[in-house]
């Protein structure tokens, strides 16, 4: 943490891959205040990022790309939140996508591989579109309104509204969810950024992640052909455990170890004229950061050990799905707790926008609300403790 190098490297290049990410970090956070203020897109951030060749983290090695575990993919999720929030979150979404296709294989080899070949090449973005305002998130089970109906014989003809499509202003690609008007079926179209009736309204003005503008996507009759349909969902899509998902609570431990570490130097510098010393020598402010210590520490080890366990026994992937909710729900309530924790250890300091700490503080927010959320989480671990009769 903050002086020292994390014990969570383990490895050379993990390490290296770090000081790489280190470097941008002044520029990240030197930006992050405005582009919070005006909800505007970090485009510099993704253009230095890009630069370092960090959009083909997770893309196959066949394909020219990485291809890391994805430990080492939290490791950069992670440190990148400590320079800006919606930079890695959104970044996240790219990549997790990547490492979601190469791991379920759902999307034909040839589709799969100019899209990889296009990411390395490029620098091409892309992400997913599936949550609607009428059924809200998918991991709640609705099914979607966007339609796609054929049209002629190799084409599909796409209407809809989705929203919350992080990385708007930026993606070259878009992974939509639609249901098939003929056969009630719920597909998946791989759709370009200029096809004709495609655009953005921009919506997003949140509290919190505001420069990941996660505006509202409008499919206005857009006419993709056959090949465009990438996947087909089948009933229990997605209720299989997902480890790429762990990329949403690495990026707010990520903000929480920002507060945590710019408190501890407030902390060594702030004297008020009440005291002959600063308040870090003050036992309460030395409880504070022990108590932030060890929330990030239970959360932390939580979400790497599982990560561990993904990597290196892929075989069990299919029984991780409770303790991968579990690392959801403990990380990002975890971060909320520790930017209060660094809130507290400031004082009414804290709440000046000239400092970061309302800002970490809006973002981790934001956290309770990415999937799954905590009633789902609980959900599942009490349907594994009281499971019902013949399962």
């Amino acid at each position: 943490m903050c002086g020292k190098r994390d014990t969570f490297l383990l490895n050379a290049e993990q390490k290296e891959r770090a000081e790489v990410i280190e470097a941008l970090l002044p520029k990240f956070r030197k930006r992050a205040d405005k582009l919070d203020e005006n909800a505007e897109f970090p485009f510099e951030n993704f253009a230095d990022l890009k630069a370092e060749g960090i959009f083909h983290l997770t893309v196959p090695k066949r394909f020219g790309g990485d291809e890391v575990s994805l430990y080492d993919y939290l490791l950069v999720q992670e440190q990148i939140a400590q320079g800006d929030a919606a930079t890695s979150l959104s970044l996240g979404w790219h990549n997790g996508i990547i490492m979601q296709l190469k791991d379920t294989q759902k999307w034909e080899e040839e589709r799969f591989q100019f899209i990889c070949e296009e990411v390395v090449k490029d620098g091409v973005l892309l992400n997913s579109a599936a949550t609607e305002p009428a059924t809200g998130s998918p991991a709640r089970g609705g099914k979607p309104e966007t339609t796609a109906k054929r049209v002629g014989e190799n084409q599909y003809e796409i209407s809809g509204k989705k929203t919350f499509t992080s990385l708007a202003p930026i993606l070259d690609y878009f992974i939509v969810t639609v249901k098939i008007e003929e056969t009630d079926e719920v597909g998946e179209f791989l759709i370009p950024r200029n096809s004709k009736g495609l655009r953005i309204e921009e919506t997003w003005d949140t509290l919190g992640m505001r420069a990941t503008r996660s505006d509202d996507l409008i499919l206005d009759r857009v006419k993709v052909s056959a090949e465009a349909w990438v996947a087909t969902r089948h009933p229990g899509h997605g209720s299989g455990p997902q480890g790429w998902l762990l990329h949403i609570p690495a990026c707010y431990l990520g903000v929480a170890k920002a507060a945590r570490d710019d408190a501890i130097e407030f902390a060594k510098t702030y004297q008020p004229s009440s005291l002959n010393h600063p308040i870090k020598d003050v036992p309460e402010v030395r409880r504070k950061t022990a108590e932030m210590d060890i929330e990030l520490m239970k959360a932390r080890h939580f979400m790497y050990h599982i990560a561990e366990l993904w990597d290196r026994y892929p075989e069990q992937r299919s029984h991780l799905g409770a303790e991968l909710a579990a690392v959801k729900t403990v990380a990002t309530n975890a971060a909320v707790q520790v930017v209060d924790l660094a809130m507290r250890i400031v004082g009414g300091q804290s709440l000046f926008k000239s400092k970061p700490f309302e800002r970490y503080y809006r973002d981790v927010r934001s956290g309770l609300h990415n999937p799954p959320s905590d009633d789902i989480t609980t959900m599942i671990l009490a349907n594994r403790a009281f499971p019902k009769e013949g399962h």
